[in-house]
């Protein structure tokens, strides 16, 4: 909540001791800095996105289901950020933090390795151009996501059909 109300750069450690009522012994012990307090709320968003993109893509039999499944994922992605306004918060504070970034690049390559594995069935390609069309593909719908959600939503809507037909 402190999060989406103050904005990454305006979020301090002391509100959250003032805010739950814990010494500030007790949450230095936990977390060193707000860093990694973020780190741990994109870690944890993480593990639900995770879910819902290895849903998707272990229901895919063949190439004809991909774009279909790359298209829901795009949208469960949307959602969850329409759904958790603290997400767009977590995106915020990666732009300017680099251990924050890593925690963004790891996500990243492992939804891409999610999908190269769920390609590799059907796919003829060799396996270091399914992993560049991989992470290509899952880097994009990232920025399309996060550019939809500083739209209005008739807007937003419009950006992500677009950007769901011109996926593979």
């Amino acid at each position: 909540e402190l999060l989406v109300e103050k904005g990454s750069d305006a979020f301090r450690m002391s509100d959250i001791v003032e805010r739950a009522g814990v010494p500030f012994g007790s949450l230095y012990q936990y977390f060193p800095d707000k860093t990694a307090i973020i780190g741990t709320l994109a870690e944890r968003y993480n593990v639900i996105g995770h879910e819902c993109v290895r849903k998707e893509l272990e229901a895919m039999r063949g190439e004809e289901d991909m774009h279909p499944a790359l298209g829901r994922i795009t949208d469960g992605f949307y959602q969850m950020y329409r759904k958790e306004p603290v997400m767009a918060a977590i995106w915020q504070a990666t732009l300017a933090d680099r251990a924050l970034q890593d925690i963004d690049r790891h996500d990243c390559e492992y939804l891409a390795d999610l999908l190269g594995e769920a390609m590799l069935p059907f796919s003829g390609d060799d396996p270091e151009e399914i992993g560049t069309f991989s992470r290509l593909t899952i880097t994009l719908i990232g920025a399309a996501v996060r550019y939809a959600i500083t739209l209005d939503e008739p807007e937003a809507q419009r950006v992500l059909a677009q950007f769901k037909a011109m996926l593979p």
